[in-house]
């Protein structure tokens, strides 16, 4: 399938770079979310042709702004940026806990509003990229973790409340990843990263494409994507 719009968070680094790098070789259009002006051009050269808006997914209510400037019409929309900060509660400073929901929850939420009138016309697909971090919670992942488990519910509301409509809804929740947050976590954790270990972002890419070229018959509520061994 090619000729479709879908509109990425997350694209410059990772899973959502891996995506786009997908979409964009098969000619799909792509808008996508960047954090800054600079973001943008770079994303801009990168994958040309694209179509760039600028917001701060740290900054929920800016989001709003983008309103008018949203396709009319979206195949779909894949939230794929995420931040982590681990910690134990004990010591988790509010900041950490508001940087986290406000990116990975928040932000998601409010974007996902703004694009339901364009993915209504589509009859498109909603895709939140997740973590397994979002089904089942570890130690010094909370804050990252109860986010994310916010985002399922999220998703699964959102999924009841949309079938009417025809859009579908998936979280897929990827295990650890070869990613530069995956690179930041082990260094926080005091470990040697070995890349090889961890599923290539390619692999979650292929995942979410399938989630997105599946017939019109069906949807995948949820995905579960693990390292092997």
């Amino acid at each position: 399938m090619s000729g479709r719009t879908h509109l990425v968070t997350g694209a410059g680094s990772g899973i959502g770079a891996a995506l786009v790098d997908r979409l964009h070789a098969r000619g799909d259009a792509l808008v996508l979310l960047a954090r800054s002006a600079e973001r943008a051009a770079e994303l801009e050269q990168r994958w040309p042709g694209s179509t760039t808006l600028v917001a701060d997914l740290a900054d929920p209510a800016s989001l709003e702004g983008l309103a008018g400037d949203l396709p009319d019409r979206l195949d779909s929309l894949v939230h794929s940026a995420g931040v982590v900060a681990l910690g134990p509660v004990a010591e988790a400073p509010l900041g950490e806990w508001e940087h986290q929901l406000a990116v990975n929850l928040l932000a998601p939420a409010v974007l996902t509003r703004l694009c339901l009138p364009a993915l209504r016309a589509s009859r498109g697909t909603v895709v939140f990229v997740s973590s397994g971090q979002g089904l089942s919670a570890s130690p010094s992942w909370a804050g990252y973790a109860a986010s994310k488990h916010g985002l399922k519910a999220l998703a699964d509301s959102l999924r009841a409340e949309e079938a009417g409509h025809g859009v579908r809804v998936s979280s897929v929740y990827p295990g650890r990843t070869d990613t530069p947050m995956q690179e930041a976590v082990h260094a926080h954790e005091g470990k040697e990263y070995e890349p090889a270990r961890w599923i290539r972002p390619q692999t979650v890419a292929d995942a979410v494409l399938h989630v997105l070229d599946l017939p019109g018959d069906a949807q995948v509520p949820d995905l579960p994507v693990r390292p092997r061994g």
